[in-house]
């Protein structure tokens, strides 16, 4: 059996809105394994971009537990290491910085030595059919070759879950499918994924 990567039980999220509590989260229970790919769909407001915030340590729960990788990351930071993250909207890339530039950046931050950090940087832009971009600043590039590049972002230090808010949001069709293809082949080699 695969072993569950991420597992959380219970969670409970609510904000104090205007004159009343607003509940985002009512006991939410969820798990992805090794190798899976689990979509958490709901309709907007429904609290998904808040449960993806309360698992990466951007946001605490009001109740409920949350192991990644058997380890409870509200006292273990270090459990957060083998998280691997895109959040919705433009968040995770530095717009000025190339595509290459922003992975090397990026695994620095992770801890990886620099000829490392270039190496990886490399294999991913030629496995995401960016090497012809490698360049050129992210503000230059499509909107579907920058999700790539966020997600190559999210890869490089390897982790065995990847968490990703909206993935295809914005794209067209055809990005939209190559992401999704992308996502497979993530899951393939064995990484948990939560989209």
């Amino acid at each position: 059996m695969r072993q569950a990567i991420l597992k959380a039980e219970g969670l409970r999220k609510s904000f104090i809105g205007r004159d009343r509590e607003v509940v985002a989260l009512k006991d939410v229970s969820l798990s992805v394994h090794s190798g899976e790919v689990l979509a958490f769909l709901g309709p907007n407001g429904a609290g998904k971009t808040t449960t993806i915030k309360i698992l990466t340590g951007l946001v605490c729960q009001d109740s409920g537990t949350v192991l990644v990788d058997g380890r409870d990351p509200a006292r273990d930071a270090g459990a957060l290491e083998v998280i691997g993250t895109v959040l919705e909207g433009s968040r995770n890339l530095y717009w000025r910085l190339t595509a290459l530039e922003n992975l090397e950046y990026f695994a620095a931050l992770k801890g990886i030595r620099s000829r490392e950090a270039r190496l990886r940087s490399f294999a991913l832009l030629e496995r995401f059919g960016l090497s012809a971009k490698e360049r050129a600043p992210v503000q230059t590039l499509s909107r579907g070759m920058q999700q790539k590049v966020a997600i190559a972002v999210a890869l490089v230090h390897r982790p065995k879950l990847l968490l990703l808010d909206e993935p295809t949001l914005g794209l067209d069709v055809e990005a939209a499918e190559e992401v999704k293809g992308l996502i497979r082949d993530i899951a393939s080699e064995g990484c948990g994924v939560l989209l």
